[in-house]
């Protein structure tokens, strides 16, 4: 069994869907990570503070009501400012208002400091996959 990397996880800002982020929350931590599940309408300051409290290896963000823009904009500096330079950070779900290619929208949160970006149609065997191979190369 590799390693049980802490992540943390949550739905930011005023966002309420809760079903998608229990499923993280299952498939994570049946995939051999400690996940600490903050659940819905987190701050970004609630997701910096437990990331720190778990010493937590990345910060998981989910939004599907569309405002994950204005949600997550700032996230990496606040997160560089509390020590936490090297945190990963993954970011899914319907992230922006309208209908907007999502080329566009991968390009508008790596701009962010994001280090991946997800639809909501994506694989999670995928994430876990990257998000494993995300922390090691982190960590080397």
């Amino acid at each position: 069994m590799s390693t049980p990397y802490n992540i943390v996880l949550g739905v930011i800002g005023s966002d309420c869907h809760s079903v998608g982020n229990k499923i993280l929350e299952a498939y994570f931590t049946e995939n051999g990570f400690n996940v600490t599940n903050l659940g819905v309408m987190v701050s970004q300051e609630e997701f910096i503070a437990a990331a720190i409290e778990t010493g937590s290896k990345a910060i998981l963000v989910s939004s599907l009501y569309g405002h994950g823009e204005i949600d997550c904009a700032g996230l990496r500096e606040k997160c560089i400012e509390k020590g936490l330079d090297d945190i990963i950070l993954y970011v899914g779900g319907n992230l922006v208002v309208g209908k907007v290619p999502f080329e566009q929208v991968v390009e508008k949160f790596k701009k962010m400091g994001f280090d991946r970006v997800f639809s909501n149609e994506g694989s999670l065997d995928q994430e876990a996959e990257l998000l494993r191979k995300d922390i090691e190369e982190r960590l080397k």
